[in-house]
């Protein structure tokens, strides 16, 4: 047995050279593949390089080992599963959190587009050439920025609009003074009229007039108005008169004590038109009148007396004056001298 382990220990030193050379090969080659596939790389995010040896050559293995983070919307220069070698730059873009205020909705938005229109077009939202949008779509992106889009649509609306109609007086004597009468009744017309609308967001901001097309003219209304003063007696009924006046009134009578003419007198009772003066409580009696004032054959009446008519003039009816004929020198008597209103009948 002492021999055997001679013989061991005799062949083992014989043969360590070799042995050693073989694992200092080994090693040698294990140390030059390391070597090899040692990378040195740069990861560049948002500006900031980050740089990184690694014997790895995925690209998520080497992101996963280094503890660099990428987001869904992150963006990144190479593709996920693509091999790196030494010296490679790898570019990522951290996506930043903006609001979109749109169609009356505010979207939180992950992007990592440059600019406003970037993000946009990346997120599927389209404007119209006359939409409004601020901030420019040309500027940068920034966390926290908040863009608003306005949406702005023009139409045409036709509307029917009336037209209202006018509305002529017209001077009546046959009614009342005041009285209106409707003689032609008004109509209102009707025209279409064509606006261009702007809305903004659904709401109207601005209308401006595209066309006018009349559909019917308008009626004017006619209206006669009254001009016809009347005068109500207190024994009754209405009195219409164009025009009232302030008297100073006698009376007179056709007896000889007033004219020095008796009966038989072919003049006796003719008055200065050649008709017979008269009494008529119940019809229109004879007064005496300035016919510079009343016109001879005026008709009037007189308050207190009744109707008369201007038929005779006298020397002393001058101005505001007139002389009432009574049938009797008692009954002129009794009337005496008075003020009066009277009234120049239509």
């Amino acid at each position: 047995m002492m021999k055997n382990a001679r013989d061991n220990f005799k062949n083992y030193f014989s043969n360590g050279p070799k042995t050693i050379f073989v694992v200092m090969l080994i090693l040698t080659c294990i140390t030059m593949t390391v070597f090899n596939m040692k990378k040195a790389i740069s990861v560049i995010v948002d500006g900031k390089s980050i740089e990184v040896t690694t014997l790895k050559s995925n690209v998520t293995q080497i992101l996963e080992t280094n503890n660099i983070a990428l987001g869904s919307k992150d963006q990144i220069t190479v593709s996920l599963d693509s091999k790196v070698k030494d010296g490679d730059k790898i570019y990522i873009k951290k996506a930043v959190n903006v609001k979109v205020n749109v169609d009356g909705k505010e979207l939180n938005i992950q992007t990592a587009e440059g600019t406003v229109d970037a993000m946009l077009k990346a997120e599927k939202i389209i404007l119209s050439d006359k939409d409004k949008i601020t901030p420019l779509k040309s500027d940068s992106l920034k966390s926290g920025l908040t863009v608003n889009i306005t949406r702005v649509k023009t139409e045409n609306v036709k509307e029917t609009k009336a037209i209202n109609f006018a509305t002529e007086i017209k001077k009546s004597d046959e009614l009342k003074k005041g009285v209106k009468k409707v003689i032609q009744k008004g109509k209102a017309g009707q025209k279409v009229i064509t606006s261009a609308v702007v809305y903004e967001n659904g709401k109207e901001v601005s209308r401006n007039l595209v066309s006018e097309q009349f559909k019917s003219q308008p009626v004017k209304e006619i209206i006669a108005l009254g001009t016809t003063s009347v005068y109500s007696p207190s024994r009754g009924g209405d009195i219409s008169y164009s025009k009232k006046l302030k008297v100073r009134a006698t009376a007179y009578t056709a007896d000889y004590n007033c004219t020095g003419k008796g009966p038989d007198d072919p003049a006796f009772g003719i008055t200065s038109t050649g008709k017979t003066a008269k009494r008529n409580p119940n019809g229109y009696s004879t007064v005496a009148v300035d016919p510079r004032v009343i016109p001879l054959g005026t008709k009037l009446y007189i308050e207190g007396y009744g109707y008369g008519i201007a038929e005779d003039v006298g020397g002393a009816i001058k101005g505001n004056k007139i002389d009432l004929y009574y049938n009797s020198s008692g009954e002129s008597w009794n009337w005496g001298a008075r003020n009066v209103n009277i009234y120049v009948l239509k």
